[in-house]
């Protein structure tokens, strides 16, 4: 398994030098190369559009900016050149772009200052936004806040190149509301994601991102240091165990499923239908009397253990005979169900995944984490996890507690949302890309509880069944949303379309 990294800005500033002394390559080819890739991507997705206006800084990003107006040029489309005069002094590659443009017979190069800064853009041409890159490290202010002001009260199709100007790469703003940032249609980055990319807030400026391969020593991209990883479909195949053509069901666990209550069952069969469907030799739904019917009806693979209440959770069955224990869907909060959380805790001796009500439970116990089995997998909302643990002052502040969290308390933690954040135990978190926004519906997390508990019952290991399982239920969405839609999208079409997400693994 080899994940993609994200790294800090400081290992990329290295990356790039390390590249360019070993390759070795010089640092206008660099940018040369990374130009074409944008340029490339540029010739291949946009069409009907032929006018560009291409605003560049004067850093290397506005030298990239400058190599695709050449490049664009070239291939006949009408580029104008706005280079923005912001500092005393261009980077020595920016210089050479500029040379280079500057000498090209019909390419327009409009040069804005301070004091003749008003710039005209017409709604039917595409905007490219090459003036700062992802070495920002102050709040964008005077000249260039006002040119990134105008880009944004513009109609124009935005793509900015490496990271949308004004917006830093890896630590909140100072002051968001008011900083200036451009906001982009599509962002196309080198060679990995920045780790702004998966904070909720930024993602009017970053639009939609795509990585564009530069050739960047892998050597060096390997050697390097990070806790922040994206799962990509390679990992997944890597994690993913075929079966044997001699299994039998006693090969593939016996999972236990402790959910339901009066007027919350449908949470319990969509966990027991989606865990069957995760591959689960054999489960089992401990439920409420009021359970009983609905889940032989609904699910009949499932085997039922009756509760002594009529309406909630008061007790356990024998946990011995379980591989993988999931509880929380639709649990409730009377008193009961909290104490059979309690003993829960006190008596399993296997990893629990822990969901919704049973986190709900916790919150009001906190106590009770520190004595919850090691490599426990517990599936917070944003809000749930902020009543786990205290309210944050951004996402970047978020993610700092996540990863502590999970480390103070051996666990693993599935942060639901966009780009879901597995923090595991040992200090990484693995950023899920699948998934979209119709799955923000009521029972999509009964689903992703159910088949955490599959996967776990099967014989994944905590870690495997975090980072496949989030993937599978957020692929399984993609799937389903092509044949309905975004609003339209329910819980039970993720389980529909489970089987064919596990098919894109093989």
């Amino acid at each position: 398994m080899c994940p993609l990294k994200i790294l800090p800005i400081e290992q990329i500033r290295e990356l790039d030098a390390f590249t360019i002394l070993n390759e070795p390559v010089k640092s206008i080819d660099l940018m040369e190369r990374a130009a074409f890739e944008c340029y490339s991507w540029i010739n291949e997705k946009v069409h009907d559009i032929s006018s560009f206006k291409i605003v560049c800084g004067m850093g290397n990003n506005g030298g990239d900016g400058l190599a695709i107006a050449r490049m664009l040029h070239k291939d006949g489309h009408n580029v104008e050149v706005l280079y923005i005069r912001h500092t005393s002094e261009a980077s020595q590659d920016n210089k050479i772009n500029f040379k280079k443009v500057a000498e090209i017979e019909g390419l327009v190069v409009t040069e804005i200052f301070e004091e003749d800064s008003e710039i005209e853009f017409q709604e039917e041409e595409i905007i490219i936004d090459a003036i700062l890159g992802s070495g920002l490290n102050k709040q964008v202010s005077g000249l260039i806040a006002e040119i990134i002001k105008q880009i944004n009260e513009s109609r124009g199709f935005v793509i900015s190149i490496d990271i949308p100007s004004g917006l830093f790469a890896d630590k909140p703003l100072p002051d968001a509301k008011t900083t200036p940032i451009v906001n982009a249609d599509y962002t196309l980055t080198f060679q990995m994601p920045k780790l702004a990319f998966f904070i909720p807030e930024n993602d009017k400026y970053v639009g939609k991102w795509e990585i564009l391969p530069i050739g960047l020593d892998e050597g060096f991209i390997k050697s390097s240091r990070s806790n922040y990883f994206v799962t990509i479909d390679e990992d997944c195949r890597f994690i993913y165990n075929p079966r044997k053509r001699f299994s039998h069901k006693g090969s593939f666990g016996h999972a236990l499923l402790i959910a339901g209550s009066l007027g919350k069952i449908g949470a319990s069969i969509l966990a027991a239908k989606s865990c069957l469907k995760a591959g689960a030799g054999l489960t089992t739904a401990h439920i409420p009397i009021c359970g009983m019917e609905p889940m032989h009806i609904s699910v009949p693979e499932v085997m039922v253990d009756i509760d002594d209440s009529e309406t909630h959770i008061s007790s356990l069955p024998e946990l011995d005979r379980y591989n993988a224990i999931a509880i929380g869907p639709g649990l409730g909060l009377h008193e009961e169900s909290v104490n059979a959380l309690k003993l829960l805790i006190q008596e399993a001796k296997k990893p629990l995944i822990l969901d919704a009500d049973a986190l709900n439970i916790l919150s009001e116990n906190k106590t009770w984490l520190s004595f919850l089995p090691p490599d426990s997998i517990l599936t917070p909302h944003p809000k749930e996890f902020e009543r786990l643990t205290s309210p944050v002052a951004n996402h970047f502040n978020r993610l700092d507690i996540l990863r502590a969290f999970a480390i103070r308390y051996k666990i693993n933690v599935i942060l639901k949302g966009a780009y879901s954040a597995i923090a595991l135990s040992d200090g990484n978190i693995y950023f899920n890309p699948t998934g979209n926004p119709g799955m923000a519906t009521g029972g999509t997390g009964d689903v992703l509880t159910g088949i955490l508990l599959g996967l776990k019952a099967s014989g994944y290991s905590a870690r495997e069944t975090c980072i496949l399982g989030t993937w599978l239920h957020g692929k399984a969405a993609d799937l389903a949303v092509k044949k309905t839609s975004e609003p339209s999208l329910v819980a039970s079409d993720i389980i529909k379309y489970l089987g064919k997400a596990f098919l894109k693994l093989q």
